[in-house]
């Protein structure tokens, strides 16, 4: 709670640093700047109060689950949030899914072969991967696989087609046809992280006396590889998995504006283009509670993977 305290005072603080108020641009967009609208807005929305004053009214309404009243769509904010969650958390948990498996499986494959052409073929597609935009590998997606030929097979826009509204296989079968682009796009420089943290991870672990031992005793390379190396080899992975997650709702946003994903990013982004201080502090806080849920899902993650902390907790 102390934590979240912190996020919401300092978002708080930076959001005012910025020019103009919420009133300025509803007057803007309403082609007027008449004196009396604008104060009658700022009143309305309690911009005409001291700052401490603003600031310790917004604690209090955050304390009881209510982010306050979007200043350009004129609801509440957790309403708004909320109605915007699953596609956030669909795409941002299937891009992570896809990283983590084909990045492990990919590390403990090059780490198996760590000489051979196809473990440095792996490498440079990592470290290609690693420096790659996550907007220019959204649009190089649309470009190869939706707007050309002849792969021109996948929707480039949107979570849904109304053609299938009422047919729950056909509606699954499209939600999974509009993912596989923003998810690949998000996942991919992800992808390229997770698999060379697995492959070094894999050959520490490899040289280990345990590993050794293991195999002097005649135990099969698959067994030794994939019961005693890759669960000690993907501790480092899962650290990195909660280190990542505040990045990956982030990128998440790029992603959403470029494929027309309705998901909480794209709602952060008409936040920003409208001075929306209600909606962006609510979005900011939301997603600082999502990262430190993820933390301590990592942590949780930790003793199912490592029985030394479950032993070392119970004492």
């Amino acid at each position: 709670m102390g934590l979240l305290l912190a996020v919401v005072v300092v978002v708080f603080f930076l959001i005012q640093l910025a020019p103009g108020d919420a009133a300025v641009y509803l007057g803007i967009e309403q082609g007027t700047g008449d004196p009396e609208f604008l104060a009658k807005i700022r009143s309305q929305y309690g911009l005409d109060r001291p700052l401490l004053v603003q600031l310790g009214a917004y604690i209090g309404q955050v304390a009881q689950l209510d982010l306050g009243q979007s200043t350009y769509f004129n609801q509440p904010v957790l309403g708004l949030i909320l109605d915007r969650l699953f596609a956030t958390v669909l795409l941002a948990s299937t891009s992570l899914l896809f990283a983590v498996v084909v990045g492990v499986a990919l590390g403990v494959f090059t780490a198996r072969r760590p000489e051979s052409p196809a473990s440095h073929g792996v490498t440079i597609v990592s470290l290609l991967g690693f420096a790659t935009p996550v907007f220019w590998s959204a649009l190089m997606m649309i470009v190869v696989f939706a707007a050309g030929h002849p792969f021109n097979i996948l929707p480039v826009s949107g979570i849904e087609d109304v053609r299938y509204d009422g047919n729950w296989f056909g509606e699954a079968v499209d939600l999974f046809q509009h993912l596989v682009l923003p998810a690949a796009s998000l996942g991919f420089i992800y992808l390229a992280i997770y698999s060379r943290l697995a492959r070094a991870s894999m050959l520490e672990v490899l040289e280990s006396d345990y590993i050794r031992t293991a195999r002097a005793k005649g135990a099969h390379e698959r067994v030794v590889v994939y019961k005693h190396a890759l669960r000690n080899a993907v501790i480092p992975v899962v650290t990195s998995v909660g280190l990542q997650v505040a990045n990956l709702l982030s990128g998440a946003l790029l992603v959403e504006f470029v494929f027309g994903w309705p998901g909480i990013g794209r709602l952060a982004v008409n936040a920003i283009f409208h001075r929306d201080s209600p909606l962006l502090l609510g979005i900011m806080i939301f997603s600082a509670a999502m990262t430190i849920v993820a933390n301590l899902l990592t942590d949780l993650t930790y003793r199912l993977i490592d029985p030394r902390i479950r032993v070392g907790g119970s004492r």
